[in-house]
């Protein structure tokens, strides 16, 4: 089988990811999609709405051949992180011909320019680069402002490397060419509203909109413009079995574990600088809700989307030393598997004879892994064992330990 694989959230599955699906196996000419897909956490720092396994479902309802999970500690990682350890994945699984990504600018060429310049970081780019964040631009500001000066030529290069899955895209072709990676990358050009409109105007409408319709009470049935049919079917009952988890549903756990930690020690995790670890301490007795005290934290260094990665991090157990270990010794350990279509499971035969790294259908047979795999599936475990708890005693339904979940297969 020829197979082209996606990089996705589905937090929830809408219109815009059935286009994408659908266009990825169309300009791909693959028989099939295998999706890399976030668990119970996702990349701007929060729960998922749904649990994984559900929106795993909703991806295969769709049309999707396969779903694998992305590893926490990349599914909540920078945008560096979450684009390399899914292209590692993807590789390797040793039968994926190519990756399909979204984009603002629709076109692979401008993206690899900036990707190349990235991943080389030529002493030229790093000085300009230095020069930006000495006048006390956030980092993103920064690298932005730096490439726009070493790469004139781009058109329009403000808003293109302003735009959010351009950004993801550049780092998605830094990771193939980092890792020297067989992956043939394309390009679709994003469709319908901006990824982060929350007002549903389109049919087409951001999961961001539909996240914030949901959060304001908007009737289930008034989505259905939005989303898939069978989506929003299985959106409904989950509704209807304890979902969903929201953002302040970890509130208290976070305060809790801020409340365990010490300036020094809080500067081990992931995405925490001592900067940033001085302001949790200061303020942490004004910490009244998770968007409230997120705001508190913010500075102009400083973006939401980090301090928000940031404090999951530590609510996780994310560290640094963790993200680094797992990264020099090769991304990912583990291809774990949260469903398939029992149509099209000849993409599982081809993963079983083609990867380098262990395929997981069950977490009990996990004796296989080296010992950094060991420890990053026990944090995938942790976490989404958290998530459960927390969706289980909001909603008063029995706990399901992720040993108890099963691999979704539809027809």
């Amino acid at each position: 089988m020829k197979l082209t694989g996606l990089i996705t959230e589905y937090n929830p599955f809408h219109n815009g990811h059935a286009y994408h699906l659908k266009k990825a196996l169309e300009v791909t000419g693959a028989d099939a999609a295998v999706v890399i897909m976030s668990g119970d956490f996702v990349q701007r720092g929060a729960p998922a709405l749904l649990p994984k396994h559900m929106r795993a479902k909703m991806a295969l309802s769709e049309g999707a051949g396969a779903v694998f999970e992305l590893p926490v500690c990349y599914a909540c990682g920078s945008a560096e992180f979450f684009a390399g350890g899914a292209i590692s994945l993807l590789t390797q699984l040793g039968c994926i011909d190519s990756v399909c990504f979204g984009s603002e600018c629709g076109s692979i060429e401008p993206l690899m320019k900036a990707a190349k310049v990235l991943s080389d970081e030529p002493a030229a780019f790093q000085n300009i680069l230095q020069e930006h964040l000495k006048q006390g631009l956030s980092f993103p500001k920064a690298r932005q402002k730096a490439l726009i000066s070493f790469l004139p030529e781009l058109k329009d290069a403000g808003s293109f490397l302003a735009s959010p899955n351009n950004i993801l895209a550049i780092e998605y072709l830094k990771a193939i060419l980092q890792q020297n990676s067989p992956l043939k990358p394309f390009t679709i050009s994003r469709t319908g509203t901006h990824y982060h409109d929350t007002s549903l105007d389109s049919p087409l409408s951001s999961a961001s909109a539909i996240r914030s319709a949901i959060s304001e009470g908007t009737s289930l049935d008034a989505l259905e413009t939005f989303m898939p049919v069978s989506a929003l079917h299985i959106l409904k009952e989950a509704f209807s079995c304890g979902y969903p988890v929201t953002l302040e549903d970890f509130r208290l756990p976070l305060k809790y574990r801020l409340l365990t930690e010490s300036r020094d020690s809080l500067c081990q995790f992931a995405d925490v600088s001592p900067e940033l670890a001085d302001r949790i301490c200061n303020q942490l007795g004004n910490f009244n809700s998770l968007a409230q005290f997120t705001a508190l934290l913010k500075t102009k260094e400083m973006t939401h989307a980090r301090i928000s990665r940031a404090l999951f991090h530590i609510l996780l157990g994310i560290t640094q030393e963790k993200l680094l270990a797992y990264r020099a010794e090769g991304f990912t350990y583990y291809a774990r598997l949260l469903g398939f279509r029992t149509s099209q499971k000849e993409i599982l035969t081809a993963v079983s004879r083609s990867s380098s790294i262990p395929l997981l259908t069950k977490i009990t047979k996990s004796s296989s892994l080296s010992p950094v795999g060991q420890d990053m599936l026990s944090l995938d475990i942790r976490s989404s064992d958290l998530y459960e708890i927390i969706a289980a005693d909001k909603y008063r339904q029995p706990f399901r330990s992720e040993y108890q979940k099963q691999i979704i297969k539809l027809p």
